[in-house]
């Protein structure tokens, strides 16, 4: 059994696709089975669908709504618990074997609703592209679809939302950011978030879902850093916490 899309790292033996570990229970797949990718194809709109989509609701609209699906706190607890049981029984965990009893249960910060905001996605024009570099020392080639454009503790705010060179259909925005928690309570190389695409350009970001990329638990993983665009000068006192650190 294999690690889920969304669980944040990549496999550096392997051309695998970025897999993940939001607080959604996994799906275990770095590759996509047909059957799976064949119901994504049904199900999830396109890039163009999104940009007509866009356009048409910005034009009548002044910004965002309040978050309407926000995911309810016993909703994430329920999910952090899967993940744990997850991490622990499956071959194919990020966390070796031997770490898995100081490691898990993973830790986090209190779910605070104040960390669950609306945000707007300016969507890029072109998409550029852009080299990003990975804990291994390589670069990944990512596209930028837009800027999520936000308001957090009274404060305009905003981190870029990407996905990988190439993609045409998609169906996860992939945005890693870097706070001012980041080096002490949470890992040093920034924590991630998965965004499933809205036909209205209007998400909800909720940072009690922040987590980290599997390079925190283990070297054998490549992750992607956060761009200098996505370090918020915040400390989001929300979602996963550190793993312990060697020796400790």
């Amino acid at each position: 059994m294999l690690f889920p899309f969304e669980f944040g790292g990549f496999k550096r033996s392997g051309r695998s696709k970025r897999s993940g570990g939001s607080n959604q229970p996994p799906r275990f797949a770095l590759r996509r089975s047909a059957e799976a990718l064949a119901k994504a194809e049904r199900t999830r709109p396109t890039l163009s669908i999104i940009v007509l989509a866009t356009v048409a609701i910005t034009s009548c609209t002044s910004g965002p709504s309040a978050p309407e699906d926000a995911g309810s706190a016993t909703q994430i607890e329920q999910a952090r618990a899967e993940k744990d049981r997850s991490f622990s029984e499956d071959p194919d965990s990020p966390i070796p074997v031997e770490k898995r009893s100081k490691i898990l249960p993973l830790k986090y910060f209190p779910i605070d609703p104040a960390f669950s905001v609306p945000a707007a996605l300016r969507l890029s024009k072109d998409r550029p592209v852009f080299d990003m570099p990975t804990s291994t020392g390589t670069m990944r080639k990512m596209q930028r679809v837009g800027v999520l454009e936000f308001t957090l503790q009274g404060e305009p705010r905003t981190l870029d939302a990407f996905v990988e060179n190439g993609t045409q259909q998609i169906t996860s925005l992939f945005v890693p950011f870097a706070d001012l928690t980041t080096g002490t309570d949470t890992y040093s190389a920034g924590r991630y978030l998965d965004l499933k695409p809205t036909s209205t350009g209007f998400y909800v970001i909720d940072f009690n879902r922040a987590y980290n990329p599997t390079c925190a638990y283990s070297p054998t993983w490549e992750c992607p850093y956060p761009p200098a665009s996505n370090r918020l000068k915040v400390a989001i006192r929300a979602g996963e916490k550190a793993p312990p650190a060697e020796g400790a």
